[in-house]
């Protein structure tokens, strides 16, 4: 790989790495890395910013929160969760910004593929 570093990575270190990526392979989940963006919100403002169900989305930021990518504060009887590892900011740029070039690599090959067959491409 250009440009980057290899790291010869222990088993231990490819389970952990796993572990982090599986928690982050559910939609909900990202649904609920994204609503967390902004900053600390209770699951009450969960459930209505994905329109999920409380024990669903429950059941989602508890899988977040063992893999440490969330954190969790209790005041009074409500709880207010947060990202408390910020390289998933990073990671969710990193892996946003390669699918829109993949996206956009694919409709210039798919635009240049419908000129040359004489159809007009469309905007």
């Amino acid at each position: 790989m250009t440009g980057h570093k290899m790291h010869h990575l222990s088993e231990a270190t490819l389970e952990k790495l796993a572990e982090r990526f599986k928690a982050l392979s559910e939609p909900m989940r990202l649904r609920l890395v994204y609503a967390l963006m902004d900053g600390e919100k209770t699951v009450s403002q969960l459930v209505r910013d994905t329109g999920a169900l409380q024990a669903n989305v429950s059941k989602h930021l508890g899988i977040l929160l063992d893999a440490g990518i969330l954190g969790r504060r209790k005041e009074g009887t409500s709880a207010y969760y947060r990202i408390t590892d910020e390289t998933v900011f990073e990671l969710c740029d990193l892996v946003c910004g390669s699918i829109e070039d993949r996206l956009a690599a694919e409709l210039r090959t798919f635009s240049a593929a419908s000129s040359a067959a004489g159809r007009p491409a469309r905007s």
